[in-house]
């Protein structure tokens, strides 16, 4: 017999298999005066945040706090990866002018710990680096007392981009890797695993504080959740976050499996006893998710 609250097998009349979401999966609808707050804000300047454009689930909640992860270098990505909701295609121009603009919501909003995250730019010979550097800047020359945690792309594997990111040294630095080695290529598909890992390896040797997300849900067998956890502590990661795979639209990859809060809870132990100085892991868990609790 079916457990109340799990997940529901359901065939349609074109004879395709749908799973419905079960209840741990049920988030409020977005309200309160901060989200509209903020939302106000977005709009106002014509910023891009990856709560929208990523569908995130914690959108209401987050928004309804007060704070954003913002998006920065447009929200047209190069990149065509499996699980992403992020528009794929030619992006526009750099905004040389949205440095400012990001770092003006910052201190109108008083965000105290601002998250940065970007769509990838392979198509710009510095990967956007530059924007990132510019950003970092005038954040922190508006709101001096706000931390930065930047959720950067890999740069394609070049290095120098890179460095320019551990120059300005954010509080967190973060790169995520998504998933475990076997499904790399079907979910990230221009990206690699062990390029992603260097990333990590290179930000840590350069003195940052370093963070990664994985996706669960998607396949992966939990000796292979294990392994990537592993991974990921041999090139000394501070911080790992663990949550459930949503398929965006059906065009993007299907929900192989709804994993229970149960075993987020049990991911999480085993992360805080391979070293991670903090493991977030749930369902609803996403890169940006409490992250001002990361500033151990």
């Amino acid at each position: 017999m079916e457990q109340k609250g799990q997940p529901t097998t359901i065939v349609t009349p074109e004879g395709k298999v749908k799973i419905n979401k079960p209840k741990w999966l049920r988030v409020k609808l977005p309200t309160g005066e901060n989200y509209k707050k903020v939302r106000n804000l977005v709009e106002e300047h014509k910023l891009h945040t990856i709560c929208e454009s990523g569908s995130c689930p914690n959108m209401g909640e987050c928004w309804g706090e007060g704070t954003a992860t913002f998006m920065i270098l447009g929200n047209i990505c190069t990149r065509s990866c499996g699980f992403c909701a992020v528009q794929t295609g030619r992006p526009d121009a750099v905004d040389i002018y949205e440095p400012g603009k990001v770092a003006h919501s910052v201190k109108t909003m008083g965000v105290k710990h601002a998250v940065i995250t970007s769509v990838d730019r392979d198509d710009l010979k510095d990967g956007g680096s530059e924007i990132w550097v510019q950003t970092v800047k005038a954040i922190r020359h508006q709101s001096p007392e706000t931390t930065l945690e930047t959720l950067i792309p890999d740069f394609a594997g070049k290095w120098e981009n890179l460095q320019n990111i551990i120059d300005v040294a954010p509080e967190i630095v973060s790169h995520n890797l998504e998933t475990v080695r076997r499904l790399t290529k079907q979910v990230r598909i221009q990206a690699k695993y062990d390029r992603s890992l260097e990333v990590l390896f290179r930000l840590k040797k350069g003195g940052m504080r370093t963070k990664s997300g994985v996706m669960l849900g998607l396949g992966e067998t939990e000796q292979e959740v294990i392994e990537t956890m592993e991974d990921l502590r041999s090139v000394q990661v501070d911080i790992l976050t663990l949550g459930q795979y949503l398929q965006p639209t059906p065009k993007h990859l299907p929900i192989a499996e709804f994993i229970t809060p149960e075993k987020f809870a049990e991911y999480k132990e085993i992360g805080l006893e391979m070293g991670f100085r903090y493991v977030e892991s749930g369902p609803l868990v996403r890169s940006s998710y409490h992250a001002e609790k990361h500033l151990f």
